[in-house]
């Protein structure tokens, strides 16, 4: 700030003006009116008007520096606004750039960008792609539009995506690779337990090319699907992810992805763990050689039947710390809810020594009668419409429902005669409550189920991507774009986790996402940015977690300048060449 003078014939007034910066252009601003050199003599006495208003204009310029300054703004009723301009911004997006730059994902765009020699900002496309993915997740067009809405504008035109996607998706293998390496200085990746599962995603498309294929939706959708299988750590952190075409056996895709994972992210120590539809034998034997080796759950249900008998019988049951057997005939579920009991035994499997461990919880026998006494319920309502009686799937309330054309007698029906399959439902509940874990480990038991137990969180990342980062449907149609998408989808996950855990995991998705998305910044042009959000717990903790803030009444245009920098302080970046 500084003084200025405006003479005039019948007297000379002094200001107190600044240079401020309005649309990149830098201009001058009265910050206040001090009088005319006569009213202030006639206020001042002896002392001259000239000095002590360098004096005052210092001591404003002092607060200034240590930020204890007010700012005055003045509005007009009579003024409108100008057309077209912009002054509501969002300011959440900072915290997703400090992950993204602790990453080092704009120095491994930066070293594409030196190699391929193109003249369009990479890091600008890719940053922007995984902060509208978590924020306004949306098609790649709506994506530009909504990053014009952050603070720091976008550093390029629409068209420039798609040819990036382009470059993203040769990339991808080195990319997540890098990423891993350069999480490592970041935070604490527990790699000793690797889950893997697979899903699909549909496209809103009729005919099948490329790896867009007709497969078994698991979302029963009628359409080509693509799909994603997911590495993730047992700190549930992503690791890596494969895409293949709609038709693929999920069972076949792991041991690729897992070759890639021991060579380029040089992990050779691990256990996996995955469900029944990829505990294939062969994924088994690969698993069993090395340091590496699996868990994974075991159907009851396809088991030989002397260890199925085995495993039904209700003796020879323990409980963690008790060394004594039970029958399960001697206790009473209702009060003993909440105890999980577990036997155990090894087998050989087409040439393979496993450990099977079966567990037995009355809480789990509770819900999986719930539900399936809901089915039943859902199975009687559709015999009434025989027309909604559709072809059985797995879990679908058809499956208790039987057809017949005859009578009780043996004679043909005039018309198909619908009842309910009591048979296979008492079937079904000879397994409630019992679960089924295959290994080759030697640990405590309780070790192993509580491995297991932790697949939930790649299945809630699953979730994640369809519900709140809206992976799906997929618009794009190119194999290479397509493979770009799940590149950002899977980058998003793995920033969005990592805010989770810098938050302690106290907050939901939904709360996360939604409240970064509130966070939005009154642009007051030439001084700074006013926040319009209300300040909550977990707007606290976002701030003392990053370690700045933007809660204060007004964040001027230096202090925002230095939260830009903050957010993207230099990484040491650690290189796998």
């Amino acid at each position: 700030m500084r003084l200025s003078k405006s003479v005039s014939p019948n007297a000379t007034s002094l200001y107190v003006i600044k240079s401020v910066i309005i649309d990149g252009r830098r201009t001058s601003r009265i910050v206040e009116k001090l009088g005319t050199i006569k009213e202030l003599e006639e206020k001042l006495g002896d002392r001259d008007p000239v000095e002590w208003a360098n004096e005052y204009i210092a001591r404003l310029n002092e607060e200034e520096k240590s930020g204890r300054s007010e700012v005055t703004a003045r509005f007009s009723p009579s003024r409108i606004i100008p057309k077209g301009d912009e002054v509501m911004y969002n300011g959440g997006y900072l915290f997703l750039q400090s992950i993204y730059h602790e990453l080092g994902l704009d120095r491994i765009c930066s070293r594409i960008s030196e190699d391929k020699k193109f003249s369009y900002d990479l890091d600008s496309i890719l940053s922007r792609l995984i902060y509208t993915r978590i924020l306004y997740p949306s098609s790649k067009l709506s994506s530009y539009e909504s990053s014009k809405s952050f603070i720091e504008p976008p550093m390029f035109e629409l068209h420039q995506i798609y040819r990036a996607l382009e470059v993203l998706a040769k990339e991808s293998d080195m990319i997540e690779s890098q990423v891993y390496m350069n999480s490592l200085d970041t935070i604490k990746r527990n790699t000793r337990i690797l889950y893997y599962d697979c899903t699909n995603y549909f496209f809103e498309i009729e005919s099948q090319e490329g790896m867009k294929q007709y497969g078994v939706s698991k979302e029963n959708k009628p359409n080509p699907i693509v799909q994603m299988g997911l590495f993730m750590d047992g700190d549930g952190l992503p690791l890596a992810f494969t895409l293949n075409p709609g038709n693929s056996n999920e069972q076949l895709t792991l041991k690729p992805i897992e070759k890639r994972i021991i060579s380029d992210f040089s992990l050779s120590k691990f256990i996996i763990c995955a469900d029944a539809g990829l505990s294939s034998i062969a994924n088994r034997k690969y698993n069993s050689v090395g340091d590496r080796a699996y868990v994974v759950t075991q159907s009851i249900k396809k088991l030989k039947e002397h260890l199925k008998e085995w495993a039904l019988s209700p003796e020879g049951w323990g409980l963690q710390n008790r060394g004594n057997k039970i029958s399960l005939d001697s206790i009473d579920d209702s009060s003993d809810n909440e105890a999980v009991y577990f036997k155990e035994r090894w087998m050989v499997e087409d040439g393979l020594e496993q450990r099977l461990i079966v567990t037995y919880s009355p809480k789990y026998k509770e819900y999986q009668r719930f539900i399936r006494n809901e089915q039943l319920s859902r199975a009687a309502n559709r015999m009434e419409t025989p027309s909604a009686v559709r072809r059985k799937k797995q879990n679908d309330p058809g499956r208790f429902i039987v057809s017949t054309h005859c009578t009780e007698d043996g004679e043909v029906a005039g018309k198909e005669i619908l009842s309910l399959d009591m048979e296979a439902f008492a079937e079904e509940q000879r397994y409630d409550g019992f679960y089924g874990i295959c290994t080759n480990l030697e640990s405590d038991p309780e070790e192993i189920l509580k491995i297991n137990r932790n697949r939930w969180e790649i299945e809630e990342s699953f979730r994640i991507l369809k519900s709140e980062f809206k992976a799906r449907p997929v618009y794009l149609n190119r194999d290479d774009r397509i493979k770009a998408h799940f590149l950002t989808c899977f980058l998003s996950l793995l920033v969005y986790r990592m805010l989770e855990k810098k938050l302690g995991n106290k907050f939901t998705c939904r709360e996360i996402t939604g409240q970064l998305k509130k966070m939005q910044f009154w642009k007051l042009k030439g001084e700074g940015y006013v926040p319009a959000y209300t300040r909550t717990d977990l707007t606290d903790a976002l701030h003392d977690a990053f370690g700045f803030r933007t809660d204060s009444e007004i964040v001027d245009q230096k202090k925002m300048k230095n939260i830009f920098k903050t957010t993207k302080k230099a990484k040491t970046l650690r290189t796998s060449e």
